[in-house]
């Protein structure tokens, strides 16, 4: 189901580098986000990881960890990376972009004491469960799927 302004609502979209947590919890599955349904953002409406945008000056890293921080109330102890997708923009508006993705550990325990502070809502959903048909926004969902499938890429 395609949120009613994914393709009407004409606000300017930003595009920047960013930085984003795949966040596996225990064996439970993955933390994800429900982006809130408004217009004048990417993907309204649609499950993603939990990160952001790269401030200038700023590491990928770092602004994966401040993301958390400010999104979950989270301090990030430990992560690894795990894959950078670019994009080359070029002849939409003349730039190149990425989207870094560090894969984070935590806790059931851990994850009860997150503050959601953006999006419509947070879930663990089970491996199985995030390809189900809900809308996730795309390069998310490609992120997601590697790292479901990584034992079996060569």
């Amino acid at each position: 189901m395609t949120p009613r302004h994914f393709l009407s609502d004409q606000s300017r979209l930003e595009t920047e580098d960013a930085a984003a947590a795949i966040i596996v919890v225990g064996n439970s599955g993955y933390l994800l986000q429900l982006r809130d349904d408004i217009p004048g953002i990417f993907y309204p409406g649609h499950w993603c990881c939990f990160g952001g945008a790269i401030r200038p000056g700023e590491m990928a890293r770092d602004a994966m960890s401040r993301e958390l921080a400010e999104e979950l109330e989270f301090t990030v102890a430990h992560c690894h990376d795990f894959i950078r997708l670019d994009f080359d923009l070029a002849s939409v508006n003349g730039k190149r972009i990425y989207r870094t993705y560090y894969e984070v550990h935590v806790t059931t325990d851990e994850t009860s004491q997150f503050v959601l502070h953006e999006g419509a809502d947070a879930k663990v959903l089970p491996a199985a469960d995030i390809f189900d048909g809900r809308p996730l926004a795309p390069y998310d969902a490609f992120a997601l799927w590697l790292h479901v499938a990584r034992a079996r890429i060569r």
